[in-house]
């Protein structure tokens, strides 16, 4: 399997251009999504956490949040699954505000993973300290985890501001249906899929089920956990990537997913400022037609 980054240290042998951002890039050229529920615009391509953020010390990775931030990003994404990453994206958040105060505020998202109505509040009350927050942009139930006993709970916290937007999670295509009729007969605001160039099956039901109902999109490991870079192993860039504007084989396969107006924010995770500036470098700029995404799914293989 190859990784993003033997792929990006080939260099020459796959016509990858250098990547990156300026420091003075425009912030006007930004791709931005409607959630559809209250028609508030975020940035397109936000920051995961899983396994990347699940760490004691924070120092390493706290540029990579300051550069996320400082590029446009806004959704940063988490969950008490994930270990200590909640506890270090707080721990970050207050280590640059204390360094900026003028740090642009995150889109936080986290979730609530475990059963039972009281341990779920509990849960969720510990991730509101942990990020060092009171109130919380979007609240999913993760891997549908007891959901039923969740979803009021969530509800009643939107009701009171503590929570904006409530949502579901699952990782398998086995739960797609539940989540296709949870999108149909819930009223929520967000779901989060795994989709990426090279699994589709979200785009069958379960993205058009979320378009009709008017529910956001989260794109979960948009690169299949690297995977996706094993397969374009030796491939140079196609010529669709000039089109779009693409220098990485990581900002054509975000992009394709922004070819899809189901797709709210792909949410890559990193511990690289490097692959932040290239997953942002496919937030500015155009999105592909159904001929160029075509063009990428057969580049791709």
């Amino acid at each position: 399997m190859w990784s993003r980054r033997q792929i990006l240290a080939l260099g020459g042998l796959v016509a990858l251009p250098r990547f990156g951002i300026a420091k003075d890039a425009p912030m006007t050229d930004l791709i931005l999504r409607t959630i559809p529920s209250t028609g508030e615009k975020i940035p397109a391509i936000g920051l995961g956490s899983w396994q990347t953020f699940d760490v004691d010390d924070v120092a390493p990775i706290t540029p990579v949040v300051e550069r996320f931030l400082a590029l446009g990003g806004r959704v940063i994404d988490s969950s008490p699954m994930y270990g200590k990453a909640e506890d270090a994206i707080g721990k970050m958040m207050a280590a640059l505000r204390k360094a900026d105060p003028k740090t642009p505020a995150p889109f936080f998202a986290t979730k609530v993973w475990t059963r039972g109505k009281s341990d779920g509040i509990a849960q969720m009350k510990r991730s509101l300290a942990l990020l060092g927050i009171q109130k919380i942009d979007l609240m999913q139930i993760h891997n549908l985890v007891d959901w039923k006993a969740h979803l009021p709970t969530l509800r009643e916290w939107k009701s009171a501001g503590t929570v904006k937007y409530i949502g579901v999670t699952h990782y398998s295509h086995s739960s797609f249906d539940e989540l296709e009729q949870i999108i149909k007969t819930e009223k929520i605001d967000f779901v989060q899929v795994p989709y990426t160039v090279a699994d589709r099956t979200a785009e069958k039901r379960l993205l058009p089920a979320a378009r009709d109902a008017g529910v956001a999109v989260l794109v979960m490991q948009p690169f299949a956990s690297g995977a996706l870079f094993g397969k374009v192993k030796g491939k140079a860039l196609p010529a669709v990537a000039k089109e779009l504007g693409c220098t990485s084989w990581g900002q054509l396969f975000l992009k394709f997913l922004l070819g899809d107006p189901s797709v709210t924010c792909p949410i890559p995770a990193t511990s690289k400022v490097k692959h932040v500036e290239d997953n942002l470098g496919a937030m500015r700029g155009v999105v592909p037609d159904d001929k160029q995404r075509k063009a990428i799914v057969s580049a791709v293989g």
